[in-house]
């Protein structure tokens, strides 16, 4: 499911931070997207995914062996929201 362009309350589905991942949209994300997960603020959240209800967040300062940050998928409730709004 993927937003249509001018309609400020739809969000895709899936979003990533990361700018190599299909799932990426830069336009959308100088907007501001902020994600609540199981009732709760989230700033940490790399990128999320409403249908199946997860979202992957950093875990500390470590990396991967391609330098990227290590990351952990956490399930439950998704709701992005745009925070220009």
């Amino acid at each position: 499911m993927a937003y249509a362009c001018g309609m400020a309350d739809i969000l895709p589905d899936r979003l990533s931070l990361d700018p190599r991942s299909p799932w990426h949209d830069a336009a959308l994300l100088e907007r501001g997207v902020g994600i609540r997960f199981n009732g709760s603020e989230r700033t940490n959240v790399e990128e999320y995914c409403i249908s199946e209800g997860w979202i992957r967040v950093v875990v500390g300062k470590s990396l991967d062996r391609r330098g990227n940050p290590m990351t952990m998928k956490l399930k439950g409730t998704v709701e992005p929201y745009l925070q220009d709004a």
